[in-house]
């Protein structure tokens, strides 16, 4: 039994840090060896909104007569969903469409968790056409009409709010606004006495799609998994930024394929096997070898 150790060192260049390569001091025959990830120890550093990911934009209209549209366009980063709503709010005062009433900013639409529901909460504020007793006169102008933002979700970021894809929101103009009932493809609606509009996602919010990190180790073939070459599930239990140390307690053993070797290779992929960029390039992963009749940990 022998480790190989892993670290920044053995990181292709590419830029994406995702990807290992031990090279071999010389070539070695292997037969009948067993491989697996004995410990790992990375920072969770990997982005779930970017724009390589085509989840990182979606829209809101202004004005209800004309629907002029303004578009959310998320930098690439870790995000949750307070995080996402403090930048609608900063895009809202960039594109001047919000106002104050006695010295509180007032904003369109806000995205909230509702934890009891396990869901995003969308709310859509009437917005008036006149200045408010106290108020001041939005930096693009009172809408024509009274009415509540058109919020739409395309495809991909509707994900990490749990919508289905295309979602729009109501406008309300004039008011009487009915909803149908809540379904698998309907969200959940309701409308208060002064018109502000909620709602809830209808999917279950995927906010990070990229919980986990599946490795895969060149020559490998294993017959039950797709692709072959998996042999690990990294889970970020960690907040972000945090360090993973992982010690699996019992090791996942996977066959070598038999040959001559000069190098090892490891990628991280998503859940999807989808390349992942990996932002921290500080890890060490260790890989313990063992022969086919060597006992380790119990297993055999």
């Amino acid at each position: 039994m022998f480790v190989i150790v892993m670290n920044g060192t053995n990181i292709v260049q590419d830029g994406l840090n995702n990807k290992l390569v031990y090279k071999f001091p010389n070539s070695v025959v292997f037969k009948d060896k067993y491989i697996a990830v004995s410990s790992i120890s990375m920072y969770y550093s990997w982005f779930n909104i970017t724009a390589v990911y085509l989840n990182n934009t979606f829209t809101y209209t202004w004005n209800g007569t004309t629907n002029q549209t303004y578009t959310v366009t998320i930098p690439d980063g870790l995000w949750d969903i307070s995080a996402i709503n403090n930048f609608i709010q900063y895009t809202c005062l960039q594109n001047g469409t919000y106002w104050t009433v006695s010295g509180t900013y007032y904003y369109p639409f806000e995205l909230i968790i509702n934890a009891n529901r396990y869901a995003v909460q969308l709310n859509t504020y009437q917005i008036p056409t006149t200045t408010p007793t106290n108020g001041t006169v939005p930096p693009a102008g009172w809408p024509t009409v009274v009415f509540n933002s058109v919020v739409t979700f395309p495809s991909a970021f509707n994900a990490i709010v749990g919508y289905t894809a295309g979602f729009a929101s109501a406008n309300n103009v004039g008011g009487g606004i009915t909803f149908a009932t809540p379904s698998a493809s309907i969200n959940y609606a309701s409308v208060n006495s002064v018109n502000t509009i909620s709602y809830l996602s209808n999917l279950a919010p995927q906010v990070q799609p990229n919980s986990s990190l599946l490795f895969s180790l060149s020559n490998i073939n294993n017959p039950y998994t797709q692709p072959s070459s998996i042999i690990y599930s990294l889970n970020s239990n960690v907040g972000v930024g945090e360090l993973i140390s992982e010690k699996p307690p019992n090791f996942m053993w996977n066959k070598l394929i038999d040959g001559t070797y000069n190098e090892l290779r490891l990628t991280f992929l998503s859940p999807t096997l989808q390349a992942i960029t990996i932002n921290d390039p500080n890890m060490t992963i260790l890989l313990t070898i063992r022969d086919k009749n060597e006992s380790f940990l119990g297993n055999q």
